[in-house]
């Protein structure tokens, strides 16, 4: 239990963190990594040169700062963190040392204004809020080591599949070297493939969303091919372009809250963009096979017909589902997509196409690029839709998503 004072102290200097927050965590991590440079092997370096770990890093602080009197409010949030965590194997043994180095940089950025009080109230929450995640991670490690088919750490697939599915994202369809049994995933959760790039000093690793169902001999990831040129670009090309059948991958057990839920017999409604599409199929898949006359509505945008995945697949589950129906966007159809009316409707989707396919209240599953869920769930909001009802996975650093305005 934290102090009073400590207490009354961090929730004052909350403001501050607001103004202050990513410059004291990008202080954070480049000294951190200065001293420290083994964590590279554990952090996602595209999102630390895109300022996003920071910026996801601030806002966590924020909250903290703001319930520190009540912890409990962050718990979902702690959740989703620490499965993200886990996944990358972060262990108890680096809080510490995150630790040390977040005091640190609260003290150089913020200079005489980080009193002896302040830095002695934030070493204190600092202790309560480590040990917070801490308990939870151990949890996760416990639970996915335990399961049939379990493991912890890294364990070693190997490639028996390569499938083009469009004409930027690809399947890598993965078995345990080992021969060992598969773990049951919850649909909608993600792997972390770490690898060694050419010419790099550190380990490189990304998190990708499984795109199949459980109960498979393998595992699937879909990965689209990003811009070389940028920082989150190079796992992505390096898989499209080195890694081919017989090749091996290290992945990390199933890890992810955003799964699908099957307390109720709501309607469904996905709503993905472009490579979204990958946790929300294996949702849709997992349906059409166990629950095939549940309501389910896929509404997917893609750019065109070349870069639209998996059209085959929905097609298939839809005639599975008795209650299922499968609308597509493309923002600038080619020739053949016309030609062949391979699409329901040209250009973005609009509140107004939502307001005519929602027929029933049901909850509503999100995943693509972070402009298009702020615009999907800013219509939501305006339809009256409760927060309980819109589900979304942010791909990269837990970081918040305001609805954005049409």
């Amino acid at each position: 239990m934290l102090s009073t004072k400590t207490i009354k102290i961090i929730k004052s200097t909350a403001p501050i963190l607001a103004n202050k927050g990513v410059d004291i965590t990008s202080h954070f991590y480049e000294s951190m990594f200065n001293e420290h440079p083994e964590l590279l092997h554990i952090f996602n370096h595209a999102n630390q040169k895109k300022g996003r770990q920071q910026t996801a890093l601030a806002n966590t602080v924020y909250a903290a700062a703001q319930n520190i009197d009540q912890l409990e409010v962050l718990l979902p949030k702690v959740k989703q963190i620490a499965h993200k965590h886990r996944s990358l194997q972060i262990k108890a043994e680096h809080y510490p040392i995150v630790g040390k180095y977040l005091l640190k940089a609260i003290k150089e950025v913020l200079g005489d204004a980080a009193t002896e009080d302040i830095l002695d109230a934030w070493e204190e929450a600092y202790g309560v809020i480590a040990q917070v995640f801490i308990d939870v991670e151990n949890e996760m490690y416990e639970e996915a080591a335990q399961q049939i088919g379990g493991w912890d750490g890294y364990r070693a697939f190997k490639v028996i599949r390569k499938q083009v599915e469009s004409k930027c994202i690809t399947s890598f369809y993965l078995q345990p070297v080992d021969q060992g049994a598969i773990p049951h995933f919850k649909p909608g959760q993600y792997v972390t493939i770490r690898v060694q790039l050419p010419g790099e000093n550190y380990l490189s690793n990304r998190q990708y969303s499984l795109s199949d169902v459980p109960g498979k001999p393998y595992l699937r990831i879909s990965v689209k091919r990003e811009n070389e040129h940028q920082p989150e670009g190079k796992v992505s090309n390096y898989l499209h372009d080195q890694i081919n059948v017989g090749h091996e991958l290290e992945l990390t057990a199933p890890a992810g809250e955003f799964t699908l839920s099957e307390a109720n017999e709501n309607p469904i409604y996905f709503l993905s963009g472009g490579v979204g599409i990958t946790p929300l199929l294996s949702m849709a898949k997992y349906v059409a096979l166990h629950n095939p006359n549940r309501n389910l509505t896929f509404i997917h945008a893609a750019k065109d017909g070349k870069t639209r995945a998996f059209q085959e697949e929905i097609k298939q589950l839809m005639t599975t589902l008795k209650n299922g129906k499968s609308i597509t966007f493309f923002s600038e159809p080619q020739k053949a997509d016309r030609l062949h009316e391979d699409y329901d409707f040209k250009g973005f989707i609009k509140k107004e196409h939502l307001t005519e396919m929602i027929t029933d209240q049901g909850i509503f599953y999100i995943c693509g690029p972070v402009p298009f869920m702020k615009l999907m769930i800013s219509y939501l909001n305006e339809l009256g839709l409760h927060q309980s009802e819109v589900r979304y996975e942010f791909f990269g650093p837990a970081m918040a998503i305001e609805p954005a305005t049409s």
